[in-house]
């Protein structure tokens, strides 16, 4: 078979300019979202150019003003990870991630997302050292980010003699929780946040000084480095072990295949990655996760455009996926067993029932990984 089928027929191009655009919500997804295996993420920034903004993270702000100025620099900072070796040298200074902007508006909120993953169950730990700040002098950690408005923080203030959590809906911060005591400037603390489930527990510097908390406001969501007003804050040594969440396109294709046994493949296709870049996001065949898009699954999230191939055996037929405006946002590639007399049309027949049961699962593109 050839690599692309043949087009059946075309839509209108100029209906479809947007399609990587509005499926751009999808970037981030890794294929190790598809394992049912734990999963670790460092991040050190020791690979990160001084005075550059780390890649894989978004910088935004919540409530008012402009986002922060997000940078690597160098600081006096032992590691809190076990080197390699034992003759590995010790460097005089580390990357650290920064944050330097120094905009005083109150209720100013600078948060550095991480994109390529979403959390549900994890623990994350890191280190933060308060090095300057007029207003506030504050660092903390935003997880299970929804959006701008509604998130999970823990945070640490020295200026204010606090370490609070609080929540974040529809953006009202929820009444803080947790006590008054000295976090010093100038020096390395490290925090840490497990969840699971519906159940949040927070430390600092080894101990768990705010009680256990249940909340079922967010199950899952991005998690940020965040700050405050003016805040001069470093993060360094941050570590996340987390169960990787199966994406929603893998159930409907699981769904699809337990119902309709006498298919011999189902993918589907979404652009992911910034810039998007059309690959496999679900298939009937794990290993072909992350595979990228052929000519037909391009033109299909393009311009809606449906191809039809026949072989001596089977017959493919790539389909689009379209969100609740008509308009496509992924590439749905069905293969099923060829009989005598198969034609094109009941080929589309045959496949129709496939494309509507995962079509009734996707409102838009964020449905197949969220």
């Amino acid at each position: 078979m050839r690599n692309d089928p043949r087009p059946l027929r075309r839509g209108a191009a100029s209906r479809r300019r947007c399609a990587y655009a509005r499926t751009a919500i999808l970037a981030g997804m890794i294929a190790c979202a598809l394992s049912a295996r734990a999963a670790e993420i460092v991040l050190d920034f020791s690979d990160v150019p001084v005075g550059q903004t780390p890649p894989g993270f978004r910088s935004t702000v919540a409530g008012k003003g402009l986002p922060g100025d997000w940078r690597v620099v160098l600081d006096d900072a032992p590691s809190a990870f076990a080197p390699l070796s034992s003759n590995a040298p010790v460097p005089a200074k580390r990357h650290v991630l920064a944050q330097l902007s120094q905009d005083p508006t109150d209720e100013r909120f600078p948060i550095l997302i991480y994109e390529n993953e979403t959390f549900g169950d994890f623990t994350l730990t890191t280190r933060f050292k308060l090095v300057g700040g007029k207003v506030e002098q504050m660092a903390g950690v935003a997880f299970r980010i929804q959006d701008e408005n509604n998130f999970y923080v823990v945070r640490a203030s020295g200026l204010g003699k606090t370490f609070r959590f609080y929540k974040v809906v529809n953006g009202v911060r929820g009444e803080p929780i947790g006590p008054e005591m000295e976090i010093p400037a100038g020096v390395w603390h490290e925090l840490a946040i497990e969840c699971k489930g519906n159940q949040i527990r927070c430390r600092l510097n080894g101990k768990e000084v705010i009680p256990p908390i249940t909340d079922l406001s967010f199950t899952s969501g991005k998690v940020g480095f965040w700050t405050k007003s003016d805040s001069v804050s470093y993060f360094a040594d941050t570590r996340i072990s987390y169960v990787p969440r199966e994406p929603p396109a893998q159930v409907m294709v699981r769904e699809v295949l337990a119902k309709y046994t006498r298919l011999r493949g189902l993918r589907i296709y979404a652009p992911t990655g910034a810039p998007p870049e059309l690959r496999i996001v679900a298939s009937a065949r794990e290993s072909e996760l992350g595979q990228p898009g052929g000519r037909a699954e391009h033109d299909v999230v393009e311009r809606g455009t449906i191809y039809y191939q026949k072989t001596k055996n089977s017959v493919v037929v790539v389909m689009p996926l379209r969100d609740r405006n008509g308009d496509p946002v992924a590439a749905v590639w069905i293969e099923m067993e060829s009989f005598p007399g198969q034609t094109q049309q009941s080929a589309l027949a045959r496949a129709q029932p496939i494309l509507r049961q995962l079509q009734a699962r996707v409102k838009d593109a964020a449905d197949l990984i969220r």
